[in-house]
């Protein structure tokens, strides 16, 4: 699973929302939460940060660590 997509999961179960009650009031489909919670790869940025925005967080650019990702 990816960061975000671990990310989100936490903070909806902190929230005590389950994946349908979340998709709703963050205006995405369900579908995409379930996706993106799975760590599907591609994703639209743009439904991340909807996604992301329900936390106060958003998806920004930054330097890939290449030696943290040597071991994927």
């Amino acid at each position: 699973m990816n960061i975000i997509g671990e990310y989100i999961k936490q903070k909806r179960k902190e929230a005590h929302l389950t994946q349908e009650e979340f998709a709703l009031r963050s205006g995405l489909g369900l579908r995409f939460v379930r996706e993106l919670e799975q760590g599907k790869e591609t994703v639209r940025l743009d439904k991340v940060n909807q996604a992301l925005y329900m936390f106060g967080m958003q998806a920004v650019p930054g330097e890939l660590d290449i030696k943290k990702n040597e071991g994927q």
